[in-house]
């Protein structure tokens, strides 16, 4: 098999954030171990696991904070070098959506060395080393195994002003509600895996940073967000407003989404982990303004998705805001 005629995502069961186990199995899988910690801690756990922030955080000298993360997943495009910028894009977004800089990376690497050329592998580094180069993120080394199927991601390590952290467990009633990339990338990959037709816009979007629209929302004074992925805009809406007491309500007319996005889902390219996100949200969400293809856009499972954030940046769309809290933790109207 030649590297040129390989299709990735032919060799995964799933593709990119969506193949995340599902959120209500997760949360019951790490229930018992919130609110636990060694008996003494060589340092000051300020975000850990309780709510399901983004990154861990731990104080430092000097009014900073120490962001650690990480993210991998199976292909969710056809092209190695545009996979690696994918994936390493999608690690750096949970530093973005803390507020802090990137510093330091370390590749994941899970290769059917049997199966797929290995020549494969320096393009899907290459383009995760890109992307970190364009975060001024250093990459120094990592870890690599045989695997049943690619996967690629890194775990990387940053930098906070504390007193600038963006948490979302922060929102409060009366702020706007913005966000900073449109969706849709979920449904247009999986239509590309079943017909090989590419979404170009969509895996521009993917392959972009968030660091523009973390350091507009530091600048704004913004402290409440997350960033959106696997669990779809209402999966991470709802552990934003369930963490921080409040009820979110989005404007569904105001949703921004990549062109054919809309087609993709009448044609029924939807992917089983965006089901699997709409059905847990479900019970927490009136949906009753919307038509199921727009709640299964809304629920839609993202891949390196925009920032969610309490209140208001320049160029990026209002969706809704967040009020005092009510009977569903999310409305959409």
């Amino acid at each position: 098999m030649t590297a040129t005629a390989v299709r990735l995502t032919q060799f995964a069961h799933g593709g990119g954030c969506a193949c995340k186990i599902p959120p209500g199995e997760l949360e019951a899988v790490v229930a018992g171990l919130t609110h636990t910690g060694p008996r003494d801690p060589s340092a000051e756990l300020v975000v850990g696991l309780d709510d399901g922030d983004d990154a861990a955080v731990v104080r430092l000298a000097g009014g900073q904070g120490l962001v650690l993360t990480t993210d991998f997943f199976t292909p969710v495009v056809d092209d190695a070098y545009a996979f690696g910028r994918i994936a390493a894009a999608n690690a750096m977004s949970d530093v973005y959506a803390m507020g802090g800089t990137p510093v330091v990376a370390v590749n994941l690497l899970g290769w059917p060395r049997d199966v797929l050329p290995v020549e494969l592998i320096a393009e899907v580094l290459r383009g995760g080393l890109e992307v970190a180069h364009e975060a001024g993120c250093h990459v120094g080394g990592g870890h690599s195994i045989d695997s049943p199927e690619p996967t690629y991601g890194m775990a990387v390590t940053g930098l906070v002003d504390l007193d600038k952290l963006i948490r979302n467990d922060a929102a409060v009633a009366g702020t706007a509600l913005s966000l900073t990339k449109p969706l849709g990338v979920g449904v247009l990959n999986n239509r590309m895996k079943n017909t090989g037709e590419p979404s170009p816009e969509a895996i521009a979007s993917m392959g972009a940073l968030n660091a523009e629209a973390s350091v507009a929302a530091v600048a704004a004074g913004i402290r409440a967000g997350t960033d959106v992925t696997g669990f779809g805009l209402l999966g991470h809406l709802y552990k934003m407003a369930r963490a921080s007491g409040v009820t979110a309500v989005v404007d569904a007319a105001a949703v921004p989404y990549l062109a054919g996005a809309r087609q993709a889902v009448a044609d029924g390219w939807v992917s089983g982990g965006t089901r699997r996100n709409l059905d847990w949200v479900r019970p927490h969400t009136d949906l009753s303004h919307v038509s199921d293809d727009e709640a299964l856009l809304l629920a839609d499972a993202q891949t390196s998705g925009g920032l969610l954030l309490g209140g208001e940046v320049p160029g990026a769309p209002v969706i809704g805001e967040f009020v005092a809290q009510q009977e569903f933790a999310v409305v959409v109207r």
